[in-house]
């Protein structure tokens, strides 16, 4: 029998022993075992022999010589633990676990921060499919100093793409359970020799990690009382007329956690904040004379990671400190009575279609994790190249994992789901066994097919830790599929309201035929929401979001101007519902402006008086432009940052709406717990109790009952001409005007404090005294009833 020579510099052992003495383990689970009986040197090499032995037959079946490297080794190396996935503090070191069910080798690689740089990889350890496997999961321990350390994994398999697999052993690829990804640190800056894609490596947590959350717990607002801002974390500071100390980062934000507050939001709902490349679309634009970057990041590369590039601290600690930044901002909001909502983005990755790199998912399991044709091709219901394949097992647990890590270890309050009806399409090679334990009669779909009972939103749904945190779909996606009001909820999901923010657009601006859609809208949309036994605070209502119009844009701007994007103008949505109000661009007449103004005031009334959720977008309480583009993914520039000398300069708006979301929050009718029944909302016309609904109608108005104001009085005339409208008589009452959208800063809102307010009052009391109000086109008005203390 020959004599086998094994000169690999990190040879896999189990553990680490003396080597003059004779030391027996175990090779695998079986009956076989490894008797060391000596060594020599060679060459300045240890080598030492090993008997394989069957302990049934005593009979030696093989004989090995393994060479052991003079260096002496750094760890200690065990079989580990196949449970929890991703690497885990344990035992005295730390346990790697990770899903591979197609591969048939895998390497653990150990990397220094400096090596990183250099792509290199300071230690491999193969792993024993023997004693380093469980099932389909690849696990071992080690026990040493692994302080800035590193780690990836190699693995080998087949690369037949027509069967789905991208195996390739040459490549590093990232852990999906890794807490926090390392590379670069600076954002925005190429990697050497102009690298987009440079190597990124795993934290390796430690014991000590530790953060003070100072008793900090779950607000656990009701979704009713939310008055959310979406906003970007870079763009919110980044502008140099913020001040801020940590411009464009998450300390940045809690340097203006205070604006928010004086705002009346109480929910901060952040886009994208995992790891992601921000070079992906990394080119000179020669409109903007900069480079087009991934500023939005809706292209995930670590969905348990933070963005590391978000933190002052940047790849400092090896990631720990960004995390850390990132719980400092949760803490901080929290004690402002803020909760923050994540934006995150399971419907695709980074790695785009065959012709995208191998990061993570693809050469660790290609065909799982991504939802493929019967020939390899990737479907593309994201619009960006693949489509996560959410409700298979290993994916679903996965993503049901990610989203407690970051209940439960980063304390935020609940997620918004970009495209999430995703989430609800079945997962390549449908198998009803499979995701259900069963067959099911006349189970004939397909990879992609919409489910009614989807096992993902199933999981999270009755959870018992995510089930009471915020959930909200974006229900739809880039195949067609539009579940607005039909999302499978199971009574705690709400929705990003498409439908309002449709509906409100037209009739706002004008166009005929909405009345009736309008009124819905205030009321919460039952017509979307009551049938399925939802509330209305399942809507989540908005004008404007991070793709679009801003909302100056949308008083501002015909069409969209998109230019800057370098796409002629291609990109971004055609169909806007916008109207400029007589002239295009930012620059036009004097009444022009004014009346902007006036539609602006509306949008933010209508959004704050309708029930269900309110959303404001950020820079809009300010009147934030982007010059007419309504697909900003690419700038990291002024076009979406948040101009804090124009909040300033433009702060009779922000007092507008300060005034409107604390009349929101003072209001018991404008959060109810169920839709308004006609014991509550009365609708009226241009005379009481007469309310148009007919195509040609632009005028709606109605009365609220409240246990806090006593009764309100809401009109919304769009029509290009002014109206005297007849109030509802109240014996013993008197109408008085609160809030009107025609008027003039600051007396479009008659706060307590303001000093004109009785002046203003008074201009009017011969219509109130005979119940009549007089609107300008395009306006709104608030009243309020008030003890007439002339009454007999």
């Amino acid at each position: 029998m020959e004599l086998a020579q094994c000169t690999s510099s990190s040879p896999y052992n189990p553990k680490l022993f003396n080597f003059q003495t004779s030391y027996q383990f175990p090779l695998n689970r079986s009956k076989t075992s490894l008797i060391v009986s000596g060594f020599e040197k060679k060459g300045g090499v240890k080598s030492f022999v090993v008997n394989a032995r069957d302990k049934g037959a005593g009979a030696e079946v093989e004989t090995l010589v393994i060479e052991k490297p003079k260096k002496v080794k750094r760890y200690e190396v065990f079989e580990g633990y196949p449970t929890p996935l991703g690497a885990t503090a344990m035992d005295g070191g730390v346990n790697f676990a990770i899903f591979s069910g197609n591969s048939v080798s895998a390497t653990l690689c150990l990397i220094s921060v400096s090596d990183l740089q250099e792509d290199r990889v300071t230690e491999q350890i193969s792993l024993d499919p023997l004693t380093n496997k469980t099932g389909d999961v690849w696990h071992v321990l080690l026990k040493g100093n692994l302080e800035d350390m590193l780690y990836g994994y190699k693995f080998d398999g087949p690369f037949s793409p027509e069967e789905g697999h991208y195996y390739d052993s040459s490549r590093i690829v990232l852990d999906p359970y890794a807490k926090a990804v390392i590379r670069r640190g600076e954002f925005a800056v190429v990697g050497p020799h102009g690298d987009r894609w440079s190597q990124m490596a795993g934290m390796i947590p430690s014991p000590i990690d530790e953060f003070d959350w100072e008793g900090d717990l779950p607000l656990n607002c009701p979704q009713r009382d939310l008055i959310i801002y979406e906003m970007h974390v870079r763009g919110f500071t980044r502008h140099k007329s913020s001040k801020a100390r940590y411009p464009g980062t998450y300390l940045g934000v809690v340097e203006k956690l205070d604006h928010l507050k004086e705002l009346g939001v109480n929910c901060i709902e952040l886009m994208p904040c995992h790891e992601f490349n921000e070079l992906e679309y990394f080119a000179y634009n020669s409109v903007m004379g900069d480079y087009r970057v991934n500023s939005w990041g809706y292209s995930t590369v670590g969905f348990f990671s933070p963005m590391i590039r978000y933190s002052s601290s940047g790849a400092r600690n090896s990631g720990r400190d960004a995390i850390n930044e990132f719980k400092f901002l949760v803490r901080e909001a929290h004690k402002r009575g803020i909760e923050v909502i994540m934006d995150v983005v399971f419907n695709h990755t980074a790695e785009g279609n065959e012709k995208g790199p191998i990061i993570s998912f693809r050469g660790i399991d290609n065909s799982v994790y991504y939802m493929l044709a019967p020939k390899g091709e990737f479907y593309n219901y994201s619009g960006c190249g693949n489509t996560f394949n959410c409700n298979h097992p290993v994916v679903r647990q996965f993503i049901v994992d990610c989203l407690k890590y970051w209940v439960t270890e980063m304390h935020v309050d609940g997620f918004r789901f970009d495209l999430a009806s995703i989430l609800t399409r079945a997962c390549s090679l449908w198998d009803s066994i499979n995701v259900y334990g069963n067959a099911l009669d006349g189970d004939l779909l397909t990879a992609g097919t919409p489910l009614s009972s989807p096992p993902l939103v199933d999981m999270i749904s009755n959870d018992p830790i995510l089930r009471g945190v915020k959930l909200i779909a974006e229900a739809w996606d880039c195949g067609g599929l539009y579940q607005v009001g039909k999302f499978p909820h199971w009574g705690i999901w709400s929705e990003w309201n498409g439908k309002y923010r449709d509906i409100v657009r037209q009739f706002i601006k004008g166009t005929d035929g909405f009345s009736g859609a309008f009124a819905e809208c205030l009321c919460g949309s039952p017509n979307l929401y009551q049938e399925g036994g939802r509330k209305p605070w399942n809507s989540v209502n908005f004008i404007c979001a991070h793709d679009g119009f801003t909302l100056a844009d949308l008083v501002m701007y015909n069409e969209k101007h998109n230019i800057a994007n370098g796409e002629d103008n291609n990109d971004g949505e055609n169909h806007n519902n916008s109207w400029n109000c007589g002239q295009e661009g930012e620059f036009a007449s004097i009444s022009v402006k004014k009346l902007r103004k006036r539609q602006m005031r509306n949008f933010i009334t209508c959004l704050m008086v309708s029930q269900g959720v309110p959303m404001i977008y950020m820079g809009d309480e300010y009147g934030h432009t982007k010059g007419g583009n309504n697909n900003t993914y690419c700038h990291d520039n002024y076009i979406n940052y948040f101009r804090w000398d124009k909040e300033e300069s433009s702060s009779d708006f922000f007092r507008f709406c300060c005034l409107m979301t604390k009349f929101r929050r003072e209001c018991e009718s404008l959060g109810l717990t169920d839709f308004p029944t006609s014991e509550r909302l009365q609708w009226h016309g241009h005379a009481p109790g007469t309310p148009d609904w007919s195509d040609t109608s632009r005028f709606v108005a109605f009365t609220l009952r409240d246990k806090a104001k006593g009764e309100i009085y809401i009109a919304f005339n769009t029509s290009h001409l002014p109206v005297t409208v007849t109030l509802p008589d109240r014996p013993g009452y008197r109408w008085e005007p609160l809030m009107d959208t025609s008027k003039p800063a600051p007396l479009d809102f008659l706060s307590d404090d303001l000093l004109e307010r009785d002046t203003a009052i008074k201009q009017y009391q011969h219509f109130l005294d005979n119940n009549l109000y007089p609107m300008l086109s395009y306006s709104s008005i608030i009243l309020l009833q008030k003890p007439d203390e002339n009454a007999q």
